[in-house]
């Protein structure tokens, strides 16, 4: 028993050889839940807007579809990046077998609660949605506070972010208001978030890849500019949240976008073109200063709900996509190359982003445009479940690098 122990203590973390491969490591079940349940809840809504399927319709079709988007599908991509992010961050063993088969169904059943409180009622499908987000709070403060990576917290913190928004959520829908607060709080931690990890990735990833080729157009190493535009956006974004339509709130706005948009020139992103798994992350932060762009447009008029989509697809989901691309290839032991089928992936998902919030600029099309990105969404998360998910379910990273 000893020797058997000895051995296994001998495995690198996510290289067990024992247990069920999709709950080896934290990205497996969670990005191909996720993609799957971006595919069937998008498609559910469209189902809704076409032909008038009914669809969670005592919480409200169009509560429900803002909800999973925001608080059911987003969530899951972002437990598997923090969990398996976090124990490289800290050093410790990341969460596998059963403590995340059950972290999972947590999930799992938030899932089906929401969709069948029609069935089961809101309230109980309430409760047990609002289980998942507290969840991985407590379990991500615990992994970081016992590594004590104290500068990690500020990532903790946008889970008490989507954590009290999913709750604020719930409460305005049962009574009876409309949660347009919470959906701005929601999407702006999701934000902040991709500004504070996507600095301290996308600098480190080009310079990593410029490095390979001998060359040294690296990007400016991270400092006090990339703080003060963290900062800068944390400002818009909760002026945003707050009072959306206020001249402050576009001025703030105003700045972060171009603050953001200088942050991410000096990353010099145009040189890794030519490798699309690394320029894609470039091409969705890009979304980040366009989407605070927007927020200063809103207050000038600009339908609230466009800019909420400039955000929502391009910022988060892209990036989101780009990143589990890039995470599933690598933590499987696969050389960190997209396909061509990826790279359709991206410039699909991308396209959605741009056409989306043109639903509300464009009411004549409006029904034309809300299918055609219902059926851009379906198709690039399609192509990502169907190419990474015999990587998540199947196959183990192999122990020597291939």
């Amino acid at each position: 028993m000893q020797k058997t122990m000895a051995k296994d203590e001998r495995v690198p973390r996510g290289m067990s050889r024992s247990g069920l491969v999709l709950f080896s490591y934290g990205f497996r079940p969670f990005f191909l839940a996720s993609a799957l349940w971006a595919i069937v809840s998008i498609d559910l809504w469209a189902a809704f807007l076409s032909f008038g399927i009914p669809v969670a319709t005592e919480y409200g079709t169009l509560y429900w579809h803002a909800h999973e988007m925001i608080f059911g599908f987003a969530p899951a991509i972002l437990a598997g990046f923090l969990l398996t992010a976090i124990p490289n961050w800290t050093g410790r063993l990341p969460i596998a077998g059963r403590p995340l088969a059950m972290l999972f169904a947590v999930w799992c059943a938030g899932r089906i609660a929401m969709l069948l409180s029609s069935s089961s009622g809101v309230m109980p499908a309430v409760a047990v949605d609002s289980l998942f987000l507290p969840a991985m709070l407590v379990l991500c403060t615990r992994e970081v506070v016992a590594g004590k990576k104290w500068k990690d917290l500020k990532v903790i913190a946008g889970l008490v972010v989507l954590s009290i928004a999913n709750v604020l959520f719930h409460v305005q829908v049962v009574a009876g208001q409309s949660p347009e607060l919470p959906i701005r709080l929601g999407l702006g931690a999701y934000v902040l978030l991709v500004t504070i990890v996507g600095g301290r990735i996308l600098p480190s990833f080009t310079r990593n890849w410029l490095n390979q080729f001998g060359r040294t157009e690296f990007p400016v190493p991270y400092n006090h500019y990339d703080a003060a535009s963290i900062i800068m956006g944390a400002v818009a974004l909760a002026a945003w949240a707050i009072a959306p339509e206020a001249l402050i709130t576009g001025l703030c706005a105003a700045i972060a976008a171009a603050m953001n948009g200088i942050r991410l020139y000096r990353w010099r992103g145009w040189n890794v073109w030519p490798e699309p798994i690394l320029f894609v992350l470039h091409g969705a932060y890009l979304f980040v200063p366009i989407g605070f762009a927007a927020v200063a447009l809103g207050t000038l008029g600009m339908p609230q709900v466009a800019v909420l989509h400039v955000f929502a697809i391009g910022a988060i989901s892209l990036m989101m996509l780009a990143v589990m691309t890039r995470a599933t290839r690598g933590h499987t032991g696969r050389k960190v190359k997209s396909s061509r089928l990826t790279n359709y992936s991206y410039v699909i998902l991308a396209a959605v982003a741009l056409l989306r919030p043109s639903a509300e600029l464009i009411p004549s099309f409006s029904s034309e445009i809300l299918m055609a990105s219902a059926i851009g969404w379906t198709v690039a998360f399609c192509m990502f479940a169907h190419e990474h998910a015999p990587f998540l379910c199947r196959e183990r990273k192999p122990l020597v690098s291939r």
